[in-house]
Formats: C-alpha cells, structure tokens, sequence
C-alpha cells in the first residue's frame, strides 16, 4: 500500500502481519537459543531491499532484516547466530499459479527472466535450501552472523540502477 492509497490503520496492520510474529518467535525462543548457542535464520522477502507496492510489507521485512544485526550482536556472547536469507523471483508452485493467471503466461515469465541480470533466469528453490543449510551449519558458517544474504540473480541491483 502506498500512501495514497493506504491509511495509517492499514499500515499498522500490515506491520502486525509482517514484523510482530518475527520478534515474538526470537523472543519465545531466545531461552532455548541461548541454552543450544542456537541460530536462527529467516527467510524474508527479497522485496525487503526494493521497492513495491507495499511499505507495510517492505517495511516489516526491512525492519526484521535489521533486527538479525542487532540480535547478533545482542547475543554473540552467549553464541547465538541470526542471519536472514532474502530470495526474490523464486519459481516456487505459488509463483506458477501467478505467472499462470497472467493474460499472457509465456510472456509474462520471459519479461521477468529477461530482467534477473545473472543467467536470465528464476532463482531455484534448492538454491535457497542450499544457503539456508550452509547458514544453518556450524562447521560451514559459525562465523557467520547478522547477515541478510540475498539470492536473487542481482535482480535487486538491476531495480535500482
């Protein structure tokens, strides 16, 4: 929702939809973090970073993704790590259905793949399990904290150039 056409009763809605879950999840599950020296990652919308249509949701994003940087150096000393994953164009069965309502399918998804910079093409699910994972492991990333990683083709680079 843009200015125009939002409200401020909106906003705040949107926020409660897309930022207050987030704090209340760590916060419920900080005492098990701490006890595990846990991690936790979030997979948040590559939209966070760029514009929309939405600044309840691009809002909330943003603001769970600065979260992850305070959180980690909130809990560095008890050896919990919070880092975000931020994919953008994802060919996930949601997003078929999506390009599958278009007018025009076929060229609704060559329009999107010609804008994702890196190979012209969607990001793949595994390729966010697979950061994710590495994220996760502590023998691969236990050095790694506060970090909002996106996997998104540099698609977010081409938006604001």
């Amino acid at each position: 929702m843009g200015l125009e056409s939002g409200t401020p009763e909106r906003f705040v809605e949107s926020l409660q939809q897309n930022l207050v879950h987030y704090y209340a999840m760590a916060h419920y599950a900080l005492p098990m973090l701490k006890a595990s020296r846990g991690r936790f990652e979030h997979q948040l919308e590559g939209g966070a970073h760029r514009p929309g249509g939405n600044v309840g949701l691009r809002g909330g994003e943003g603001r769970a993704a600065g979260a992850d940087a305070e959180w980690a150096a909130e809990l560095a000393e008890h050896g919990v790590r919070a880092n975000s994953v931020l994919p953008a164009e994802v060919m996930t069965p949601l997003y078929e259905r999506w390009i599958a309502s278009r007018p025009d399918p076929k060229a609704a998804l060559e329009t999107i793949a010609r804008r994702i910079p890196l190979g012209h093409r969607f990001t793949e699910a595994r390729e966010i399990a697979a950061m994710t994972v590495f994220l996760l492991s502590p023998t691969q990333s236990g050095h790694t904290t506060g970090q909002n990683i996106v996997v998104d083709g540099a698609i977010r680079i081409w938006i604001v150039r």
